[in-house]
């Protein structure tokens, strides 16, 4: 309970945090508007109360549930968030707080701001509530049975802490463990902490993992890669990731799709945009034909912010992984569209990076094939994200199509660029 006044300063703290702090890297559009829908109206609900009233009013008040909302969506750990406090498609009405991806895995979070005393682990009249067993086991039903958006595992958040007999139950009925939310867990400056009070508990789910997938093709080009990459940008970038190997599971992974792989032997981003924006208009448009206000776009962009410095921090001390069906389109692009300069540092790429299998998740491969969800695309992204690898890709259609079915998916947007025949 608290005063009314209370409550509202703190209510407008928390549309300040949205305003100022949470951006479409964490949470995408519709994430932000569920989150101020919420928040005004709780500032609502509390404007009624205070004018309704001559006395100050002791009211129960929904703002430490968003508040602890906040709190989650604000961790550097916390990304890909899709849905935020709603009820979960095929799930007959089961809620979740957050639908996101933690440490690279898709997981939904349950949220509970009230006080320890008022949870408990059965039905209890007194309390009016259901008790928190059978709203775990509704919620991890409703896991197991899921497809898209199935979750690697379910996290429960209690901001103001959760008693030692209820969370000895969970982890004796349903195999749950405490995180320590000390590394990456950061505090936010809201109107108050939970770095003394707050628990949260992880509960696996059945789910893809790596641990059973193959490599397709491991070489040693360590003497190759002394050799080739020094010398101009495109080496120096190389030379900043890791050589793969066969123990790579839980390495830190990155995903290429074909995208990726285009713009980083382009010419355009390899040193060529002075020289296409210099070429005369008439030479380049019987050159690019329908292109060619596309590559001068791109060469423009180039120049006033080129890929490799924005790619740098992205792949550096990264491990690259590549499936099978990306290496074939790849190659026959570079093959059909390339220039001398772009096929050697293709090649030069392809040596850097871990083939694997096309083997896309589970929950990838439940999505519905449609013309913005393409079948080549669904294997491609739900490979990575069968190796928990973020996927470095300039197509944006596919990642926005994605987020629209709710599902949590690790990519890392680039700019696209073209092949010019280099």
């Amino acid at each position: 309970m608290m005063k009314v006044e209370e409550a509202e300063r703190r209510c407008r703290a928390a549309l300040d945090v949205v305003h100022s702090n949470i951006t479409d890297s964490s949470s995408s559009s519709s994430c932000n508007r569920t989150l101020l829908r919420l928040i005004n109206s709780e500032l609502k609900f509390l404007s009624t109360t205070s004018t309704s009233t001559s006395s100050p009013a002791i009211i129960s008040s929904n703002i430490g549930y968003l508040e602890s909302l906040l709190h989650i969506l604000q961790q550097p750990l916390i990304t890909g968030v899709s849905r935020i406090s709603k009820s979960l498609p095929c799930s007959n009405g089961v809620h979740v707080d957050i639908v996101c991806t933690l440490n690279k895995s898709p997981v939904w979070i349950l949220v509970s701001a009230r006080n320890p005393n008022y949870i408990s682990w059965s039905p209890s009249s007194s309390h009016k509530n259901k008790g928190l067993r059978r709203r775990v086991d509704q919620v991890m039903e409703a896991a197991r049975s899921a497809s898209t958006l199935k979750p690697a595992s379910l996290i429960l958040f209690f901001s103001n802490g959760l008693d030692d007999t209820v969370s000895s139950k969970l982890q004796l009925e349903f195999g749950a463990s405490q995180l320590e939310l000390g590394d990456g867990w950061v505090h936010v400056n809201l109107m108050r902490s939970y770095a003394k009070a707050s628990r949260a508990f992880q509960i696996k789910v059945d789910a893809c993992a790596p641990d059973g997938l193959r490599l397709l093709h491991v070489e040693d080009h360590t003497a190759d890669h002394q050799l080739a990459f020094a010398g101009n940008d495109f080496c120096s970038l190389m030379s900043t990731m890791r050589l793969g190997s066969l123990e790579i599971v839980g390495e830190d992974l990155i995903n290429f799709d074909t995208t990726a792989l285009i713009a980083l032997v382009s010419g355009i981003s390899n040193g060529g945009a002075d020289n296409l924006i210099a070429a005369p208009e008439s030479e380049l448009r019987a050159r690019f034909k329908c292109n060619y206000d596309f590559v001068i776009a791109q060469a423009m962009s180039e120049l006033q912010n080129p890929m490799f410095e924005e790619l740098r921090s992205v792949i550096s001390h990264k491990i690259g992984i590549v499936c099978e069906s990306v290496v074939h389109e790849f190659k026959e692009l570079v093959a059909m569209c390339g220039g001398p300069n772009e096929r050697s540092r293709a090649d030069q790429l392809l040596k850097k990076l871990v083939v694997v299998p096309d083997n896309p998740s589970a929950r990838m491969s439940g999505l519905p094939t449609t013309r913005k969800i393409a079948m080549k695309n669904k294997v491609v992204f739900g490979t990575g994200d069968c190796w928990s690898a973020p996927t470095l890709t300039a197509n944006a259609g596919f990642v926005r199509a994605i987020a629209q079915t709710g599902m949590s998916l690790l990519t890392i947007q680039h700019r696209p660029r073209a092949l010019t025949g280099d």
